[in-house]
């Protein structure tokens, strides 16, 4: 038990001391590196004591944490020498509720807490010139992915309705919340890179936010300029490639417990792809490359047309395979993988989880739609 004791004020000094170096690197004037480790240390101490005589320690020691600092601060802007900023302010408040989590609540997530703590605080500059590249249109598709993802998705029931018991209304939005995440993330990045993105990061990016669309405008590209065709190949070749890299993410996600199982021939094809993506980039690495425009991937009305989809496909793989069994389900894995491949990917994974379809069906359906 002293061990333990000692343990847990041990992690919340080192806590204090890792923000605190941060801080007195950017020449804090509240709190440095001795002051963020003696906070830190005062909430591990004030848990403690908590246990004794009770959680009102632990809500005194806050109070009294939070005066001191504020204190602080009055006495700079007294003297003339006040900071606008009040982040070292709060930061400080935060690590005596870290200390305290170390002892009260667990050391994994303190630790995670206070690490997080130390890299925000560092990257204060990237993170400024991040938000200072987005713009209206790029702001409006992260508000309608939390709107998709925060608003929608908890108000929907968790049960199944319609024939077959396949159709979760708060299954289907999950599936939209994957799939939308997964684009913006590729969006932002195009945003990040913009028109300075080589052919390499060009085909990544199409992959992840759309290789159709990718795959429509380099053709468009090569009809007006077909000297650019080998370029445009090593593209759309990568962005296929990137296509097998997100089924296995998406069947990681939903169908954890049975990926070993469905990933391996996904990957040996993924492993072919990329082999040929190499042998185009010796030939056309040296080619001039400017990614296309990125569309918003957060659209409501996609998201809503990509959840009917995904619905109508997991409704028409459970109708096949109990009226026609695998010939049905192969047919439907065929065209599914004409016109969206992440709907046929998370259905078919979701049903060899549910234990509905076994492994080996599963991953041929897979594979048969991405051919």
């Amino acid at each position: 038990m002293v061990s333990e004791t000692f343990l847990q004020l041990a992690v919340a000094l080192g806590l204090g001391l890792l923000v605190g170096l941060q801080r007195e690197r950017m020449d804090s004037a509240i709190a440095g590196i001795r002051t963020f480790a003696l906070i830190t240390l005062f909430g591990a101490v004030a848990a403690h004591l908590g246990q004794i005589f009770g959680g009102w320690v632990v809500a005194a020691g806050l109070v009294v944490a939070a005066a001191f600092v504020v204190s602080g601060s009055f006495a700079r802007v007294a003297k003339g020498d006040a900071d606008p900023g009040q982040t070292t302010e709060f930061a400080a408040v935060l690590m005596y509720g870290v200390g305290a989590w170390v002892v009260a609540g667990g050391m994994p997530v303190a630790v995670a807490l206070g690490g997080t703590v130390a890299v925000l605080l560092h990257l204060k500059g990237p993170l400024h010139q991040f938000v200072g590249k987005i713009g209206e249109g790029d702001l409006k598709a992260i508000m309608q992915f939390v709107v998709i993802a925060l608003v929608i998705l908890p108000t929907l029931p968790d049960r199944t309705f319609g024939p077959y018991g396949v159709l979760n209304p708060f299954q289907i939005w999950w599936m939209v919340v994957l799939i939308v995440a997964l684009a913006l993330g590729g969006y932002v990045a195009f945003k990040l890179v913009g028109a300075n993105a080589g052919a390499v990061l060009s085909g990544v990016l199409g992959g992840v936010i759309s290789s159709t669309a990718t795959t429509v405008t380099y053709s468009r590209r090569t009809k007006e300029d077909p000297k650019s065709s080998r370029l445009a190949a090593l593209i759309l070749m990568i962005a296929s490639t990137v296509v097998f890299v997100r089924v296995l993410v998406e069947i990681a996600v939903v169908a954890r417990d049975r990926f070993l199982d469905l990933a391996p021939p996904i990957a040996a094809l993924l492993g072919v792809v990329a082999l040929l993506s190499a042998v185009l980039w010796l030939g056309a690495r040296r080619d001039p490359c400017a990614p296309p425009e990125a569309e918003n991937p957060a659209e409501l009305k996609s998201a809503v047309v990509f959840g009917i989809i995904y619905a109508a496909v997991l409704l028409a793989v459970a109708f096949a395979r109990a009226q026609f069994g695998r010939a049905g389900l192969f047919t439907v894995a065929a065209l599914s993988g004409l016109t969206d491949m992440d709907a046929i990917t998370l259905s078919t994974a979701r049903l060899v989880s549910g234990g509905g379809l076994d492994s080996g069906t599963g991953w041929r359906a897979i594979m048969l739609a991405s051919l």
